[in-house]
C-alpha cells in the first residue's frame, strides 16, 4: 500500500491539457504531465483495501497495489520493474486505456480513486528518460520459427513474449509502418508516432524481424507461412460498420477510418491525392465513441465550419447508473478533450436520408428523434417520434460506428473456422488448424488496447506450449521474465 491514511490526507490529481486554442492549432500531444513531488502524492494514496479489485478490473492482471507503494516510496525502477512484468507497452495503455482498473477502485466508492493510468504512464516515461527500458535478447534460440500477422498492440505483445522464450519471430504488417491501429487509427494528438517508434527499435534489438507492406493472402500468398512452425493471427476487426440509409453513396459520407488515417499518413509525409478534409464545413459525426471523439478533435484541427455529434443511445447520467454499480464499468457520460474543444452532441438521433446535390454531393442529413422501449426478457425496441424530423446542413458525414468483425481473406484461405459475427474461432487461443493461433480484435471482436495486450500475452503462452510442450511464460497478473 501507500501511505498509512493517503487517501485522506490527498486528492487525486490528474494531467492537465494545454488551452484549446493552442492545442487545436497543430497534432501534438497536449497532456501537461503532474509534478514529480505530487506523484509521490498519488501512490501515496493508494489504500490497504484488503482486496484490490482494480486487479480484477484490469484484463492484464497488473500489480497495481504494488507500483503504487513503490513510487510512493520513489523506487521508480522497483515500480517499472513490477509494471513490465505484467504490461509489455505500458506507454499505449497510459495514453489509451480508458482504465477499467480505476473504475473498480475501492478508493472510488468515497472519493476519487487513486489515478492509476497517469501513474502508470509516469513510470514508464521515468524510464525511458532514465534510460531503465533497454532490449533484453533472449539468451538462448529454440529454432522454432513463428509468424505473427498483424503488428497492433496484439501482435507486439504476442511477438515479443515469444521472443523472450527464445522463439524466431516474424511480423508481418500490410500497411507500410508498425503499430496497427495504434499507428492510423488513433491521432497524433492522443499518441504520438515516436512512442510506437522508440519501442520498435527496442523489439528490433531483442531479435523480431518485421516486415512491412505484407499483405498476407494478397501480396504473400499462404503457402509461404509453411515455412513456420506456427501462426499467430492479429490481424483485428476491421470490417467497419456502415449504414442501411438512403444517400449513403453521396459524395461526403466517409468512413472514419479512413477519415483518421488519411491525416496521420500527410501528417507524416505522404501524399494522399483527395484527401478529406474537414475545413470550413458543416461536419456530423455519426457515433458516440472514442473513435467519434477522434473525428471531432481532427474536424476541428482541420477548422471545420462546424462539428456535430450524433448518438443513437440516450445520454448517459453524469453519475454512476443503478445498472452499474461499483466495481463494475459504469455507464455514465464520458466527455473527452476533443468534445471540449467544440462540438455540438446529440442523443436518440437516427440518421433517416443522406441529401446530396445533383452532382451527388452530399449536402445535408435528414434526422429523427428516438426512444427505445425496454421490455424485459425481449430486445430494446427502437420508435421513432412523430413529428420530429429534420435536417441539418451537412458537407462531410463521418461515419464512426464500429467495426463488425475481421476480414474474411485469411479464415477462407487457412480454412478457419469463425463464429456468426466472422470473429475467428478459438480453443485456448488455438484455431481448428493446431498449429495456427489467434488473438486480440480478431478472436474476441472490437476491444480495448489492454485486452489487446493480454491476449497476445495469452495466446504467446498457448503457442510455446504446443511448441515446446512446456512453458515459462507467464499467465495473467502472474509476472514476466526480467524486462529491464
Amino acid at each position: 500500500m501507500g501511505k498509512i491514511g493517503g487517501f485522506k490526507e490527498y486528492n487525486r490529481a490528474d494531467e492537465s491539457n494545454l488551452a484549446v486554442a493552442e492545442r487545436v492549432s497543430n497534432y501534438n500531444e497536449f497532456t501537461i504531465p503532474v509534478p514529480k513531488d505530487k506523484l509521490k502524492e498519488q501512490g501515496s494514496r493508494c489504500m490497504d483495501c484488503g482486496i484490490p479489485f482494480c486487479h480484477s478490473g484490469c484484463p492484464l492482471g497488473n500489480l497495481i497495489p504494488d507500483f503504487n507503494d513503490m513510487v510512493h516510496q520513489e523506487e521508480w525502477q522497483s515500480a517499472l520493474e513490477i509494471l513490465q512484468s505484467t504490461n509489455n507497452f505500458p506507454e499505449f495503455t497510459g495514453r489509451l486505456c480508458p482504465a477499467p482498473c480505476e473504475k473498480s477502485c475501492v478508493l472510488g466508492i468515497i472519493k476519487d480513486p487513486v489515478s492509476i493510468e497517469n501513474i502508470e504512464k509516469s513510470i514508464v516515461e521515468r524510464g525511458f528518460a532514465e534510460g531503465w527500458i533497454k532490449p533484453q535478447p533472449p539468451k538462448s534460440r529454440t529454432g522454432k520459427t513463428v509468424a505473427v500477422i498483424g503488428s497492433g498492440p496484439a501482435g507486439l505483445a504476442a511477438a515479443q513474449q515469444l521472443n523472450r522464450a527464445g522463439h524466431n519471430v516474424t511480423v508481418f504488417e500490410r500497411d507500410n509502418a508498425i503499430g496497427g491501429l495504434l499507428r492510423y487509427g488513433i491521432p497524433n494528438f492522443k499518441l504520438e508516432k515516436e512512442i510506437i517508434d522508440r519501442r520498435v527499435v527496442i523489439l528490433e534489438a531483442e531479435g523480431i524481424t518485421f516486415k512491412t507492406n505484407v499483405n498476407v493472402g494478397v501480396n504473400f500468398s499462404v503457402e509461404e507461412l509453411n515455412q513456420f512452425d506456427s501462426i499467430v493471427l492479429c490481424g483485428g476487426a476491421t470490417e467497419r460498420r456502415s449504414l442501411p440509409t438512403k444517400g449513403i453513396e453521396s459524395k461526403g459520407v466517409v468512413q472514419a477510418m479512413d477519415f483518421l488515417t488519411q491525416q496521420t499518413k500527410v501528417l507524416f509525409g505522404e501524399s494522399i491525392p483527395d484527401q478529406v478534409k474537414a475545413t470550413g464545413k458543416d461536419v456530423i459525426v455519426i457515433g458516440g465513441g472514442d473513435t467519434g471523439s477522434d473525428c471531432i478533435g481532427t474536424s476541428n484541427r482541420h477548422g471545420a465550419k462546424s462539428v456535430t455529434n450524433f448518438e443513437i443511445l440516450p445520454k448517459p447520467p453524469v453519475g454512476r447508473s443503478e445498472s452499474t454499480p461499483w466495481p463494475f464499468w459504469p455507464l455514465q457520460l464520458k466527455t473527452s478533450s476533443s468534445h471540449e474543444e467544440g462540438c455540438d452532441r446529440n442523443w436518440l438521433i437516427n440518421t433517416k436520408e443522406f441529401i446530396s446535390n445533383e452532382k451527388g454531393e452530399l449536402i445535408g442529413l435528414k434526422t429523427v428523434e428516438v426512444q427505445w422501449k425496454m421490455t424485459p426478457g425481449q430486445r430494446p425496441e427502437l420508435i421513432e417520434k412523430e413529428g420530429s424530423e429534420k435536417i441539418w446542413p451537412c458537407d462531410l458525414a463521418l461515419l464512426a460506428l464500429g467495426f463488425t468483425g475481421p476480414e474474411k481473406t485469411l479464415s477462407e484461405q487457412l480454412g478457419i473456422e469463425t463464429d456468426i459475427r466472422s470473429n475467428y474461432k478459438a480453443h485456448n487461443y488455438q484455431t481448428n488448424v493446431p498449429h495456427i493461433f489467434t488473438a486480440g480484435d480478431m478472436r474476441r471482436g472490437q476491444s480495448l488496447i489492454v485486452w489487446a495486450i493480454s491476449e497476445g500475452r495469452e495466446a504467446a503462452r498457448e503457442v510455446d506450449l504446443f511448441l515446446m510442450g512446456s512453458t515459462n511464460l507467464p499467465t495473467k497478473g502472474k509476472g514476466d521474465l526480467p524486462s529491464l
